[in-house]
């Protein structure tokens, strides 16, 4: 669909999962509205175009991923605040040093000036320069080694705060493609039979429920029927003659227009459909043959995932443009307790910055064009590599697989950053510490040993390549996944 606008006469189906999240196609009839973007499936419809250019829907989350772009604030460098104080300070203790053994000391003008060089030699903060690049720069390294692509070292620095992570659940905790998960049918009828008949009458369908029930009967390698009458019939179903039997595959509606009973089935219909699933009805010369059911199935690795980090102390949530039953049937499969569901594109940003007031640093996980407002609003924005451009585009960190426990990878692995930055500056300070008052002559006082400028530039030369080779260790690094 080009642009925005509303449907003047016909009935089609819809997928708006780019923009709603809603994996499912959308029935659309007259004065139902259309969002550009969007991908009609089958059916014709007339629409009026309402929204365009820079006022369509598409356009608007465009602007916002901008916005929210332009209003995060840069992360204060630690080590640049520290060398902003200690160079000034060094500076000061070199002078006085020079000055009090010279006119205290009753030394000659070269020892005065020996000694001023040996401060400013051993205090020399490139330790302190390095201590975080290294860090950051063997990090991400190892980050692109466990499939997490880290764009910059703020990204790195800020991901060991995150206390709330927002997933998208289609395609992010979900594999973002219907499958199979149900075959009912009636005594007396083989379930093969039936899904190789319901196979057979989609073979070639756009419908993505359609596309994968062909897919589970390719997968269970069944040999097609070829259909003598195939009639579409927009918003219902298809009604499809195979091997004699008159097949009717569709909605409920479908078989209430052709007065076929639901019976026991109905109950069944509403199990499944409470489970986040969505029911297809079968019928055959009349009568109700049975039902597949259809869902967009968890990631093998949601579940674990999302344990792992909560196990870790993060609060997790779930986010998703899909309706209340599905979204809360696919939090209770994966351990989600906080479910935000029916949430448009727009209103993904406002409940990051709801929380973010809150004063929670934020991520928020996801793949579509409908998450990129969200993942440029986060503190951290995390895209899934197999999703959009806009979603990579927009996030701050990018994982390579499909696989969320990338996401605790990512955490862990800024943690493991952080501490060696810690370490390193902790260890560069404390060099200095210990070898600014040696520079300044107080072993001479006691009639010990004067640093020379030499031995003082040989000595900051070592505390630099400490610090590289602290650096160095994160190339150890393993997720915890790895280690088990």
């Amino acid at each position: 669909m080009a642009v925005d606008g509303k449907v003047t006469e016909g009935l089609t189906s819809v997928d708006e999962s780019m923009l709603t999240g809603e994996s499912i196609p959308v029935e659309k009839k007259a004065g139902d509205a259309i969002i550009g973007g969007s991908i009609n499936k089958n059916g014709t419809i007339q629409y009026r175009a309402e929204k365009v250019g820079k006022d369509t829907a598409l356009a608007q989350i465009i602007k916002l991923v901008e916005d929210a772009q332009g209003s995060k604030a840069p992360i204060a460098k630690l080590a640049d605040t520290i060398s902003g104080y200690f160079v000034p300070i060094v500076i000061v203790l070199a002078v006085l040093a020079g000055l009090a053994w010279y006119f205290m000391g009753q030394e000659s003008w070269i020892f005065a000036l020996t000694i001023t060089i040996s401060v400013l030699v051993i205090a020399c903060p490139c330790a302190l320069g390095l201590a975080t690049p290294t860090a950051i720069m063997v990090g991400t390294g190892k980050g692109a080694e466990n499939g997490v692509l880290i764009k910059s070292g703020t990204a790195l620095e800020v991901t060991h705060k995150i206390q709330t992570i927002i997933f998208d659940k289609t395609g992010t905790i979900t594999e973002g493609k219907p499958k199979v998960t149900d075959v009912l049918v009636r005594e007396g009828l083989d379930p093969n039979e039936l899904l190789l008949l319901a196979a057979s009458a989609e073979k070639g369908s756009e419908h993505p429920l359609g596309e994968a029930i062909v897919r589970d009967a390719e997968e269970k390698q069944l040999s097609f029927l070829k259909p003598s009458a195939f009639n579409a019939l927009p918003g219902f179903g298809i009604a499809v003659t195979i091997d004699g039997k008159e097949l009717l595959l569709g909605n409920e509606k479908l078989m209430l227009n052709h007065a076929i009973g639901l019976g026991s089935f109905a109950e069944t219909s509403h199990t499944l459909a409470e489970q986040g699933k969505t029911p297809m009805y079968i019928a055959m010369d009349g009568e109700l043959a049975g039902i597949i059911a259809v869902a967009d199935t968890v990631k093998a690795s949601s579940a674990t995932a999302i344990k792992k980090l909560r196990d870790m102390g993060i609060e997790i949530a779930m986010i998703t443009g899909d309706n209340k039953r599905t979204a809360q049937a696919i939090a209770n499969q994966v351990g989600i307790d906080r479910v935000l569901s029916e949430v448009l594109p727009e209103d993904k940003a406002e409940e990051v910055k709801k929380l973010q007031q809150g004063g929670r640093k934020v991520a928020m996980v996801g793949d579509g064009v409908n998450d990129a407002p969200a993942l440029a609003q986060a503190d951290i924005g995390i895209a899934i590599g197999s999703g959009t451009d806009v979603a990579i585009e927009s996030a701050d960190i990018v994982l390579m697989k499909s696989d969320l426990m990338a996401v605790a990878t990512a955490v862990e692995l800024s943690k493991a950053t952080i501490k060696n930055i810690k370490e390193n500056l902790f260890w560069a300070f404390a060099y200095n510490v210990l070898g600014i008052p040696v520079a300044m002559g107080i072993l001479h006082v006691f009639g010990g040993p004067l640093l020379n400028p030499m031995i003082a530039g040989a000595a900051m030369s070592f505390s630099s390549v400490s610090v590289v080779l602290n650096a160095l260790r994160l190339k150890g690094f393993k997720p915890s996944v790895s280690k088990r």
